[in-house]
């Protein structure tokens, strides 16, 4: 028995071949390996049949490759998200900014947005430092414990907050890591009142990092941060280092 997919209930209109063939594309991006049948349907709750029958489809279009049990991605799955990043607006705009923000302070630097619970990497500009974490566009991250996270969350209604709370599992990914709802509530305030939210080795040891809303006519729209090696940067440093030139580049994208 296949698990139910989200948003099908009663509805229609709702082609559930084609959500039940995204999920398997999308447990791809997840994993980031070559899955067996068995492997993916473990992960989409789908039974394997539906799953066969999925990839199959995917192989015949020229999405996915077969290599025995196993099963890749091919290149011409790059044109579905190319297909977002040329249309967005706010994307688009965003690269040559965060170019120019890497090039001035030397660091990696990204723009994120809120989607399904996750910050979700819609631009990103790289230096050439070794990062245990390999963040790029496309990339997802935790809400309660990543900076654009943080910025994004309390853009949001105390309602909104407490449902995200409900519903994740808030695992504590290092030893720095905060899960209790309280506190996190307390954080999502004051970084709405501060405009600004530090995390400091709560995503990974190591890795410190600051953000920013970018602000729209309904509010925050996005965040836009800088992340660091703790080694170079101390938490202390990275307000009077990173926040002016952060605001910046968020007030040319507002």
């Amino acid at each position: 028995m296949d698990k139910p997919v989200p948003g099908s209930s009663g509805d229609p209109d709702y082609m559930m071949s084609l959500a039940r063939g995204l999920a398997v594309l999308r447990c791809f991006a997840d994993e980031r390996r070559p899955m067996t049948i068995a492997q993916a349907s473990r992960l989409t709750g789908l039974s394997r049949p539906a799953v066969k029958r999925c990839l199959y489809t995917l192989v015949r279009l020229g999405y996915a490759a077969q290599d025995g049990t196993h099963y890749t991605l091919r290149p011409k799955t790059l044109a579905l998200g190319y297909a977002y990043l040329s249309s967005s607006t706010l994307a688009t705009r965003a690269q040559p900014l965060l170019d120019r923000l890497r090039d001035e302070l030397h660091e990696s630097c990204s723009l994120g947005v809120i989607e399904e619970g996750e910050v979700y990497y819609v631009a990103r500009a790289e230096v050439s430092r070794i990062m245990s974490i390999a963040l790029r566009v496309g990339s997802r991250l935790p809400l309660y414990c990543s900076s654009m996270g943080r910025v994004l969350l309390a853009g949001q209604s105390r309602e909104d907050r407490d449902a995200y709370l409900r519903r994740t599992d808030l695992k504590a990914l290092t030893a720095k890591t905060e899960t209790d709802p309280s506190r996190l509530h307390a954080i999502f305030d004051k970084v709405r009142e501060e405009g600004h939210a530090v995390v400091d080795e709560e995503l990974e040891i190591g890795l410190r990092s600051i953000a920013v809303p970018v602000m729209g006519p309904a509010g925050v729209m996005a965040a836009v941060n800088v992340g660091v090696q703790a080694s170079r940067v101390s938490a202390a440093g990275l307000r009077p280092r990173f926040l002016p030139a952060l605001r910046r580049i968020a007030a040319e994208l507002g």
